[in-house]
């Protein structure tokens, strides 16, 4: 009988810490499409990865105080900045994911590199880190807050605006 409590007992711990690593995985992976698919201009999959309302913090680098948006306001102000630059990269690693039943925050450091023809300099990089709050919402992990945390940035910083410019002569 002893035998059979710790054998059951086991076998749960391996089911519970199968679904944790699960989870962070997927917590991972949406974090990571959502950064993909902004490179890739792909706003309906960058609209999905996020809750129906997501507070969004940047006052780290732009001193704009965070605020609650939609998924729609989120890509509505990065179409008029990303699609300017011939390409973005954003790389992310170094994630230290924590979940707590359906809720959980994840942590990544973070590099997004911006690459726009210009006398001055064809690359802007942005460097820091990011902390996401994250729900799982019908069984799918949604983002809920996104913070980042600027550290420095190199290259032509006047590459933003001509993004900008670029978007809207387009």
């Amino acid at each position: 009988m002893k035998t059979l409590f710790i054998t059951l007992l086991m076998t749960t711990s391996l089911i519970i810490n199968a679904q944790h690593m699960k989870d962070k995985m997927n917590i991972q992976e949406t974090i990571t499409e959502m950064f993909v698919n902004s490179d890739n201009s792909n706003w309906t999959e960058v609209e999905a990865q996020f809750a129906s309302k997501v507070t969004l913090d940047y006052s780290s680098m732009t001193t704009n105080p965070a605020t609650e948006v939609s998924p729609a306001d989120i890509t509505a102000s990065w179409k008029t900045v990303l699609p300017g630059f011939t390409f973005t990269h954003h790389q992310i690693g170094n994630f230290i994911t924590k979940v707590d039943g359906n809720k959980a925050h994840s942590f990544c450091y973070g590099t997004a590199t911006h690459c726009l023809e210009d006398d001055n300099g064809n690359i802007w990089t942005v460097v820091g880190s990011y902390d996401f709050d994250l729900e799982k919402i019908d069984g799918i992990w949604k983002i809920t807050t996104m913070t980042f945390n600027f550290k420095y940035q190199d290259g032509n910083t006047k590459l933003i605006e001509k993004a900008v410019e670029q978007v809207k002569s387009n």
